[in-house]
């Protein structure tokens, strides 16, 4: 499909300059994090905020697979330990301190740690947080029984130990750099919640969640939206909001269509669509802005088709992937294109990655070389093998649907024969996704944890679950050097070290192609000009990071 570019409404050079510099801007002015109620007088919660999502949360224990969407209910249900602020550094929120080095929590050899945690939190039920809520936390991902969202960092704690019931430590059996990290991304959840439970993937408290988050979890309307009412015994400055609704609209045009009619206050994942930015930005009474993030958009590889297991499939289908017209002509030239995963904000970027050449003469005579020959229908066939698959994303994301189009189309000129199966997002993000069921997706994945450049959940071999693993390799990739790498940078400890493993990483990635990397995210949030606290956080994946400052005026 050719796209007539003069039919779109570019937007102003003000406009463009923000939009191209949105990628590599952290943080778009200061950010409030929520104080300590030791400080500050919690404010009386009043008023309603309706945030919208394109894609439906579904998955409501933290600590079993769920994609980025579920976080968005995360952060106003439960707490982390700690976590990132938009300029990177840990603040904290059920530990009293965050632990370092410095301040003894944390061995200079990082094998012995320590966790100090709030007195006076209680879940939502009443009943008080302990230490031991937070080791059920933190044992519970290694359960072999169990589920899990990531084994990464779990695995290498031991001899977890409650002192007091606001004291906990344990041991590592090796040092782990991204070990804070991934604690700042550890939701807690209730021990008690599990008492008597025999089978913990099917808990009551998985559809019925209690926290200890600014928010409670009162209702949900399957397939429409998520209530949730205000925590008053909340133990930071907030929440301000009476009450918070989730709004799941898979359209993206009617997503904006609520946003301009206000129905929805806050425009959330996957944002305005900028086509519609000239527009929004003219809204009376709106706020809106353009923000950077991490997550990088991609046509991701089932590594177990027997399609992709020769390289040259994989290297001439990014040859006949036309990203720049995609980002030009249906995302008006928001996004900025990448070769990597790693984001741009990153001080482990590789800057110096082979950029990408559209070019459908050089995939066509990749094929030839290789011996994969046209057959029935112009498609290519070697050793029995087929270049035909499915394709598949979020049905109602009609930027993502037109890109598969374009896709679909220069795929065909090269005789490969991509077949578009698009479902809606809870069956799409499930299983499907999960148990890398699909022969290959377009998707947008933040896989880092915080500001740390770990990304073992996503590309160790050992992390797939089709291949029976606990984690998010998703990808079903192995390569034993990546391995190696990701190893040796979760036990180096000085950064100017683990940029050069990082970027060697990134560039054996690029070399290998699991995945067919497009662009990294700006995105168009929208809010009205009554609603405050949203802020971009780079180094978070949802907007709610902060919902604990939301307020109304």
């Amino acid at each position: 499909m050719k796209t007539d570019k003069t039919t779109f409404t570019h937007p102003s050079r003000r406009q463009a300059l923000m939009l191209m510099g949105a990628a590599g801007a952290a943080l778009m002015g200061p950010v409030a994090i929520g104080r300590d109620r030791a400080f500050a007088a919690n404010a009386d919660a009043s008023g309603q905020v309706v945030l919208s999502f394109s894609q439906e949360p579904t998955v409501f224990n933290p600590l079993m697979p769920h994609i980025e969407v579920d976080e968005g209910v995360y952060y106003a249900i439960f707490d982390p330990l700690f976590d990132f602020d938009p300029d990177g550094e840990f603040f904290p929120i059920l530990v009293a301190e965050v632990p370092t080095v410095a301040n003894g929590d944390i061995s200079e050899d990082g094998l012995r740690w320590r966790l100090r945690l709030k007195e006076g939190v209680t879940w939502h039920d009443g009943t008080p947080l302990t230490a031991n809520d937070v080791k059920f936390s933190l044992e519970l991902p290694m359960d072999p029984d169990f589920r899990s969202f990531r084994t990464t960092g779990y695995r290498l704690m031991t001899n977890i130990t409650v002192v007091s019931d606001t004291e906990l430590t344990w041991e590592m059996t090796e040092p782990f750099a991204p070990m804070a990290a991934i604690l700042a991304s550890t939701y807690i959840i209730p021990a008690h919640a599990f008492d008597g439970v025999d089978d913990k993937n099917s808990a009551p408290f998985n559809n019925a969640p209690i926290g200890t988050g600014p928010f409670k979890f009162t209702r949900r309307l399957a397939g429409d939206h998520i209530e949730m009412t205000a925590n008053a015994d909340y133990h930071m400055d907030g929440p301000h909001l009476q009450t918070l609704i989730i709004k799941y609209v898979p359209d993206l045009n009617v997503m904006y269509t609520q946003f301009k009619s206000g129905d929805i206050d806050v425009i959330g994942l996957q944002y305005i669509t900028p086509d519609n930015f000239t527009e929004a930005e003219g809204l009376a009474d709106r706020t809106v802005e353009v923000a950077g993030k991490s997550t990088f958009e991609s046509l991701a590889l089932n590594m177990m088709r027997p399609q992709f297991q020769d390289l040259v499939v994989r290297q001439a289908l990014y040859h006949a992937l036309d990203k720049t017209s995609i980002i030009d002509a249906l995302y008006y030239g928001v996004p900025t294109p990448t070769e990597t995963y790693m984001p741009q904000q990153s001080y482990y970027y590789n800057p110096d990655l082979p950029a990408h050449e559209f070019s459908i003469d050089k995939a066509n005579a990749l094929l030839d070389e290789a011996g994969w020959e046209r057959g029935a229908g112009g498609i290519r066939e070697k050793d029995g093998v087929r270049l035909s698959f499915t394709n598949s994303t979020t049905a109602g994301n009609h930027l993502r649907e037109q890109a598969q189009q374009f896709i679909q189309q220069t795929f065909m000129e090269i005789g490969v024969d991509m077949q578009i199966s698009n479902l809606p997002p809870a069956v799409m993000w499930g299983d499907y996704w999960m148990n890398s069921e699909f022969d290959s997706v377009v998707v947008g994945l933040n896989v880092l944890a915080g500001a740390d450049p770990d990304s073992s959940d996503y590309f160790m071999s050992t992390m797939s679950p089709a291949r029976g693993g606990a984690g998010q390799n998703t990808f079903a990739y192995q390569n034993p050097r990546v391995d190696e790498l990701l190893q040796q940078g979760a036990a180096t400890f000085v950064p100017e070290e683990r940029r050069e493993i990082y970027r060697e990483m990134q560039a054996v990635m690029r070399e290998d192609l699991p995945f067919l990397p497009m662009f990294q995210y700006a995105v168009i949030t929208g809010r009205k000009a009554d609603v405050t606290g949203p802020a971009p956080n780079v180094n978070n994946r949802i907007d709610t990071w902060n919902v604990r400052d939301w307020s109304r005026a």
